[in-house]
């Protein structure tokens, strides 16, 4: 099967004798440009960076230091702008990549700055639940659930049985728990004298 790089060889124009490499390129560029562009845009379809490569093609043709390629400048030509069109598709890959790795890593940072202030909001609705508590409810929920206190050590200091303490801070979790579910203070006290 005939690849257009090998379909360039097989027709490459030699180098006419005694036309310096410039000379030579030149000759390409006029005669071949067209072709060269049109071959790089098929692989990268994009005009702008088919124009690019093939002009950077140009340049890697000049600066080549092989004299026994002179015959065969055109097929090397198009080999470089091919090698170059490849590097240039795996940079888009692998810019892509990045892209979505930033992309995610922003999505990342916009669900915590949201999470956060959900917390923050949450945290807020907790406290205030807290402080609505009678104050001894509110006594033992803050040292047994806050200041993770053991429930004996919680009766001792608060002169009531173990029993009373547990009873407290039970009381305090439905209470928080009917205050974040969205219930009023007066029908979450309800519910509570209802325990």
């Amino acid at each position: 099967m005939s690849t257009p790089a090998n379909s360039q060889r097989e027709s490459a124009p030699p180098a006419q004798s005694g036309e310096s490499r410039v000379e030579c390129v030149s000759r390409l560029f006029r005669e071949h440009n067209r072709t060269l562009i049109g071959f790089v845009y098929a692989r990268l379809k994009s005009e702008q960076e088919a124009r690019e490569i093939a002009q950077e093609a140009y340049v890697k043709l000049l600066q080549l230091d092989a004299p026994e390629a002179a015959g065969f400048m055109r097929a090397y030509l198009f080999r470089i702008a091919e090698n170059l069109a490849f590097d240039r598709l795996r940079q888009r890959r692998s810019r892509g990549r990045l892209d979505t790795l930033i992309s995610l890593e922003e999505l990342n940072l916009e669900a915590s700055a949201e999470r956060a202030a959900i917390a923050r909001e949450e945290l807020a609705l907790i406290e205030r639940a807290v402080s609505e508590l009678p104050p001894k409810c509110q006594e033992a929920f803050r040292q047994h659930r806050l200041a993770d206190i053991p429930i004996g050590d919680v009766a001792s200091r608060m002169k009531v049985s173990e029993r009373m303490v547990r009873k407290h801070v039970t009381r305090a979790l439905v209470y928080i728990r009917l205050r974040r579910e969205g219930l009023s203070k007066r029908s979450a006290e309800a519910r509570m004298d209802e325990l």
